[in-house]
């Protein structure tokens, strides 16, 4: 679709937006939101007639992009037959989207729970963790990402837990594996997995294991900047569970349905959780949708006691019905085995040969349609372009390269000194080179500021 400028429209929805919307994440009055017009598969574009590229996939969840006619006519077909029904019932649209998400899921992850996204996802994965081993604490990673609800941004291990921290959630961080900027002076893959599995388990100790119901992962971290973890880790961190009968719960909300290559991050690694949280991916945030994926064993817990956990839109049948078709089409048009494709085969190669063109990019780091760039001041000294959680002027350089991303056509995802490469899973070669190009060119405003 060719956009269509109407700038008077775009006034009205932009003083409406600032009249009476609260954002999430943002000072209100420092916020300054771009009017969006209308979305097809890979781009969006304003009133003003502007296309960008999008880089993000809305907040990385349109997997299939913007728009796809079969999604859009199955939600059509399901609103006409069905809009909604109380979850306590059997409702065709939810039992077909258990059971195609329940096929695709690692081991015997095969009752599925359904929330309303990623953030009660998780809420329901440690109450099941919690209730199954009758243990209080959870462990979860700094450099993490888990939700925005109360429980969730206090397993967060990132600075937007901080303004909701009361050290009262029962909740233990701890360093994951990260060799770039490693905890533990590792100089190799394997060091810094050995020494991040003995910081866990030295960690289980002090604590006390038997205190501890689940440790929670995102199988590689998202928005904390796509650290893929090392060889082992994640199978090491499967044994330690098991040694002390703890439940092991992989966050997939972003990493699943399709964004690494795979239908699970998971199976990147030959790992088998004992919960898994989704959302996202799983029908492209069409309809907002999350769920569990739950271990037979957890799932033998609550099968003669009532589990004291629901929502009114569990398996909302608009959204379950987006899942079905998104589910399928992501297997009709191997929008999965595209993004591994093109991860290995575009991606990946393009964004070594920007990191050696641009003395701003310190690592890059990702599998199929899941990347970053670890951006700094000096490659030397690793040295981050911005501080840690900047914000104001002293976020200028990030701020600088956004804007200079979007005036080259392409809509970045940034956080702190990264910059995230995760355009929809179905994107095309010719798209992805567009959107590399432009890179290749607001890199060279982050440049300026390097040393």
């Amino acid at each position: 679709m060719t956009p269509q400028p109407n700038p008077e429209v775009g006034a009205a929805v932009k003083a409406a937006d600032r009249a009476h919307v609260f954002h999430s994440w943002s000072a209100q009055e420092l916020i300054d939101p771009l009017a969006v017009a209308g979305a097809e598969g890979s781009y969006f574009w304003d009133y003003d007639g502007n296309r960008y590229l999008d880089f993000t996939s809305g907040l990385v969840y349109t997997n299939i992009g913007y728009q796809h006619p079969k999604v859009v006519a199955a939600i059509q077909e399901q609103a006409a037959r069905m809009t909604t029904f109380a979850p306590a019932f059997a409702i065709e649209a939810r039992s077909e989207a258990a059971r195609l998400i329940a096929e695709r899921t690692p081991g015997d992850l095969d009752k599925i729970f359904f929330t309303n996204g990623g953030a009660d996802a998780v809420e329901h994965a440690v109450r099941m963790a919690r209730l199954h081993t009758g243990r209080p604490k959870v462990l979860s990673a700094y450099r993490s990402y888990h939700g925005g609800t109360q429980q969730a941004v206090n397993i967060t291990g990132d600075p937007r837990r901080w303004a909701s921290d009361s050290a009262t959630a029962g909740v233990v961080h701890f360093w994951a594996p990260y060799l770039y900027r490693s905890r533990f002076y590792a100089e190799t893959e394997e060091q810094e997995c050995a020494r991040a599995l003995e910081h866990l388990e030295t960690t289980i100790a002090f604590e006390g294991p038997s205190t501890i119901a689940a440790i929670i992962l995102e199988t590689i971290p998202g928005t904390a900047g796509i650290m893929v973890p090392p060889p082992g880790y994640l199978a090491g961190v499967r044994e330690i569970c098991d040694k002390y009968g703890i439940v092991f719960v992989l966050d997939e909300v972003m990493a699943g349905f399709g964004r690494t290559g795979e239908w699970f991050a998971a199976d990147l690694f030959g790992v088998v959780p004992d919960l898994m949280t989704f959302a996202k991916g799983v029908n492209s945030g069409y309809v907002p949708l999350g769920g569990v994926a739950i271990s037979g064993a957890i799932a033998e817990t609550f099968g003669k006691r009532p589990y004291p956990g629901g929502l009114t839109y569990s398996g909302h049948p608009l959204a379950c019905a987006a899942a079905v078709a998104t589910i399928d089409v992501m297997a009709e048009e191997g929008v999965v085995e595209n993004a591994a494709r093109l991860g290995a085969t575009v991606v990946e190669p393009a964004l070594r040969e920007l990191a050696e063109r641009h003395p701003s990019v310190g690592e890059v780091r990702g599998v199929g349609m899941f990347w970053a760039l670890d951006l700094v001041k000096d490659r030397e000294t690793r040295e981050p372009l911005v501080p840690y959680n900047a914000a104001g002027e002293a976020n200028a350089p990030m701020a600088a390269f956004g804007a200079a991303a979007k005036k080259h056509g392409i809509w970045p995802f940034v956080n702190m000194n990264r910059t995230h490469v995760v355009p929809p899973c179905n994107v095309s070669e010719a798209e992805l080179k567009e959107g590399l190009a432009a890179l290749d060119a607001a890199l060279s405003v982050a440049d300026e500021y390097t040393e």
